[in-house]
């Protein structure tokens, strides 16, 4: 069994249990209150017992758990002042990614994996527009047109669009305005830096769960960039990894410890204007992937941020002190206290508001399961060190990790776009050709093959370039093509996971 987590002091130590961590938690609390170092203590708490972690690094002050830290006078004084014997510095292995590429590896997913539901919240469609956004997709599975980048959902929207006449009958009406509305709003996203996370090499979630020397390695998402330049695409990106984790893992029942503990910062962004059916998806896999042996932590300001539904699966939970300056305010103390198990002896609601820096109101789940009485404490310090560190020693993490390399090439093999672009040219008339109809005339002195070995030689004779390059014939490519897309099993069916898949698809097809 692993040693429990040293989490926090109140007049005795309180645990947070491995066995347990898989039932969810909530760090909650005003800005300032401490939560961003609660977070990290529990990271390298999860991290020296072999447990990786993912999290989001929203403010640009997390890199620091990947040095050894202890050095700080206030850290040094909590560490005296609770006890801790042998409080040393001590840093915890870490990859760190960038949607963007610039302070981590390249993490990207294919547009066919985010699937139709999530792709139609980051685009912010109505309901028509989003049937027929689904539409598209439902098309490209039955004509095997593989949507990897954004420019393969235009180039699909555009197909269906132009074509919408052949389509209505089997798959309903394509309004030409659902459709340029979803063309522009894909421009909006692209300017939004969007473009560079659709593609390939997709991430590969086994990335996501090593360990080093015996250490979980820590995940460190560098998130300030994506926050600041499109705050729910960083909310999508999250919540198709946590569904992509839901559908990959195996069911491991109740482990020991977990196999990955997700922090999911600025939680918010996540439950903020969303449907009803996005939302009672979130719930369920919040509800079922304990069962993958993942426990997932929400971070936010406000406990009201978070539904009721999900709230009371977060049994883990440190509540640093909020403000009540507002009627919302008084409303989300009142909320935040009736959520803990009560102790007679803490009147909760008061309390909330006059705790200082570092402390917070913290219960945890036993060895049953059940929420311990909430008890008033100071959390424990990090031995990894606090804020940021030099473009450095984040260089020097990033060329030394056992990934670099791997994602940082961007893939641009042949999809929808390609093989509607081909489509196009193939249906243009060549320069001199024969009318519509008529036979082409035989050149003298030939004899005029037979039609059927005319017809093969030319599906499959290579092609001669304008400098004298022979290139593979269209037969030769698309035959390719199809090794590629059975090897890699895109072929048989484009399927999406739980969210992005709503609408059908099997988890048994998946493309790794």
């Amino acid at each position: 069994m692993s040693d429990p987590i040293f989490v926090a002091q109140s007049e005795h130590p309180i645990y947070l249990l491995p066995k347990m961590a898989n039932r969810h938690g909530l760090i909650a609390g005003a800005t300032g209150t401490g939560k961003t170092v609660t977070l990290q203590t529990l990271a390298e708490g999860f991290s020296a017992r072999g447990v990786p972690v993912f999290m989001a690094d929203v403010k640009g002050d997390l890199a620091g758990i990947s040095q050894p830290g202890a050095t700080h006078p206030k850290v040094v004084e909590r560490a005296k002042e609770l006890g801790i014997k042998d409080f040393k510095g001590e840093g915890s292995p870490v990859v760190f990614w960038d949607v963007f590429g610039e302070h981590g590896h390249p993490v990207r997913a294919t547009v066919s994996e985010m699937g139709p539901l999530l792709l139609a919240r980051l685009l912010e469609l109505n309901a028509t527009q989003a049937g027929v956004l689904n539409m598209v997709f439902k098309i490209a599975d039955d004509q095997g047109l593989l949507l990897l980048d954004l420019k393969d959902l235009r180039s699909m929207l555009q197909h269906v669009a132009d074509n919408a006449a052949e389509f209505k009958t089997e798959y309903g009406n394509v309004s030409p305005a659902s459709a340029g509305a979803i063309q522009r709003n894909l421009l909006a996203l692209e300017s939004q830096g969007a473009d560079k996370f659709f593609g390939e090499p997709a991430l590969n979630l086994d990335d996501l769960i090593q360990t080093q020397n015996g250490r979980g390695v820590i995940n460190i998402l560098a998130a300030e960039k994506l926050m600041q330049k499109a705050p729910k695409v960083y909310a999508t990106f999250l919540l198709w990894l946590l569904s992509e984790l839901f559908e990959q893992l195996p069911e491991i029942g109740d482990p020991e410890k977990p196999t990955l503990v997700f922090f999911f910062d600025e939680a918010h962004l996540l439950f903020a204007d969303i449907e009803k059916s996005v939302s009672e998806k979130i719930e369920q896999v919040v509800r079922l992937i304990r069962s993958k042996g993942v426990g997932v932590y929400f971070i936010s300001q406000n406990p009201l941020d978070i539904p009721d539904i999900v709230l009371g699966q977060l049994g883990n939970r440190v509540q640093h002190a909020l403000r009540a300056f507002s009627p919302r305010d008084q409303k989300a103390v009142q909320a935040a206290a009736q959520t803990f198990r009560q102790n007679p002896n803490l009147k909760v609601e008061n309390v909330l508001t006059e705790l200082a820096v570092g402390e917070a109101l913290v219960s945890m789940l036993d060895e049953e399961g059940r929420p311990s009485v909430v008890e008033r404490a100071k959390i424990v310090p990090p031995r990894s060190a606090l804020g940021s560190i030099t473009p450095e020693q984040r260089q020097q993490i990033i060329s030394s990790s056992v990934i670099s390399g791997h994602y940082e090439e961007l893939i641009d093999r042949e999809s929808a776009y390609e093989k509607l672009k081909q489509s196009a040219v193939e249906k243009l008339p060549a320069p001199g050709a024969s009318a519509p109809g008529t036979a082409p005339a035989a050149q003298p002195g030939t004899a005029a093959a037979p039609a059927e070995k005319g017809f093969l030689e030319k599906m499959f004779a290579p092609t001669v370039g304008p400098r004298g390059g022979r290139y593979d014939s269209m037969a030769t490519t698309a035959a390719k093509s199809a090794a590629r897309a059975m090897g890699s099993q895109v072929g048989r069916q484009i399927v999406r996971g739980i969210l992005g898949g709503m609408f059908g698809g099997s988890s048994s097809s998946r493309r790794r």
